[in-house]
């Protein structure tokens, strides 16, 4: 497989990073971490300056390869990261892209794309740990709402956002997997009880949120009625497959950086750290072209990535967990001191083997739909 960039690849980089090398230094300053209202006008104005560049529909109209290169070229350019915008952009906006009506996509997508409404997911909930189909959150119709009751955990961004893409209970006689439905929230309709939860990192960009019978269209449901679980394969798909990207990125420069400060404070001279260094450093490379073919094999067959993404995403885990291991190494006494770099990322990257799915879901998918093996018993 040819992995190398087309012409009309190429075009694009070189014009991505002419603009970008334009634009950047003329950006506001990012707003401190605990001050998510500034971060949210933050995150949705760098939105709006791609979309007025014309670059804002990259995560759903382009091309997968294009889409690798924007993420790829952001990246190293140090642009801001997509923050508040992370779940419209790469999770529910692809989403309804691939699976929802004309009118929903009208709807929906352009005020992401323009940088006006964030979005938040509502999948996880306390009692279900890994196992998502186990939810338990009802919905059932009167008329033409459906009426939710139920709670979620780890929902990213609500506390800012103005949508919910949730997943709830529709047929509790049914499978677990089979009586499942994806629905868009209105964040402000009545019921909705939204209670942030402050991580070890010292930030609070999850939250609680409990829903006491709110009334949410029929109209906004994406996909047929219990048809939910695979829509949300569509949803997870592109989390697993191409929302990291960016972040191998970012990975790969970290370890050089970390080499430098290796050689400067003498923990160069260590061979131990030498080869964690070299093994990590030939790690990324590799987990950077496992991207570039999963986005190959997506662009070959059209539609969404594939279950590559899960190879992906289980591997890229528990690397970035030893690159910030090897981080406070090299650091030493100072990896105790959250206002160095990479310390606050070493706390975070202990989410990583949760996060988009367990290590232990991401390996059960690997072994069946990828390896062939019979399911546990």
């Amino acid at each position: 497989m040819d992995l190398s960039d087309s012409p009309e690849d190429a075009e694009f980089r070189a014009r991505l990073r002419e603009w970008l090398g334009r634009v950047l230094p003329t950006l506001p300053p990012k707003p401190s971490p605990d001050d998510w209202p500034g971060r949210r006008a933050h995150d949705l104005g760098w939105q709006r300056t791609l979309y007025d560049a014309g670059y804002a529909d990259v995560h759903w109209q382009a091309s997968p390869g294009i889409r690798l290169i924007f993420l790829e070229e952001t990246e190293k350019a140090g642009a801001p990261y997509v923050g508040a915008g992370f779940v419209g952009l790469l999770h529910a906006g692809p989403t309804i892209a691939a699976e929802g009506t004309a009118e929903q996509r009208e709807r929906w997508l352009p005020p992401v794309l323009r940088g006006e409404e964030v979005w938040c997911q509502g999948f996880s909930e306390p009692d279900a740990g890994s196992d998502l189909a186990a939810l338990r959150t009802r919905a059932w119709r009167d008329g033409d709402d459906y009426v939710v009751s139920g709670s979620k955990i780890w929902t990213s961004h609500a506390e800012v956002a103005d949508w919910c893409e949730l997943l709830v209970r529709t047929d509790p006689g049914a499978p677990k997997h089979k009586g499942i439905t994806w629905l868009a929230m209105p964040m402000d309709a009545p019921g909705i009880t939204v209670r942030p939860l402050r991580t070890l990192a010292g930030t609070a960009e999850f939250a609680e949120v409990f829903l006491d019978e709110v009334r949410v269209p029929v109209a906004n449901r994406v996909g047929e009625e219990n048809d939910g679980w695979r829509v949300t394969m569509v949803t997870l798909s592109f989390e697993r497959g191409t929302a990291f990207v960016g972040e191998v990125v970012a990975c790969r420069r970290v370890l050089a950086e970390l080499a430098l400060e290796a050689r400067s404070n003498g923990r160069w001279d260590d061979p131990v750290l030498r080869r964690r260094l070299g093994a990590l450093n030939a790690e990324f490379r590799a987990l950077w072209r496992l991207t570039q073919w999963n986005v190959s094999e997506a662009e070959i067959k059209g539609g969404p990535p594939g279950v590559g993404g899960s190879v992906f995403k289980l591997r890229y885990s528990q690397a970035r967990q030893e690159l910030y291991d090897t981080a406070a190494d090299v650091l030493g006494d100072e990896s105790l001191n959250l206002d160095r770099p990479w310390a606050g990322d070493r706390l975070s990257s202990l989410s990583y083997t949760i996060a988009a799915g367990t290590s232990q879901i991401q390996r059960n998918i690997v072994a069946e739909r990828i390896l062939g093996l019979p399911k546990g018993r």
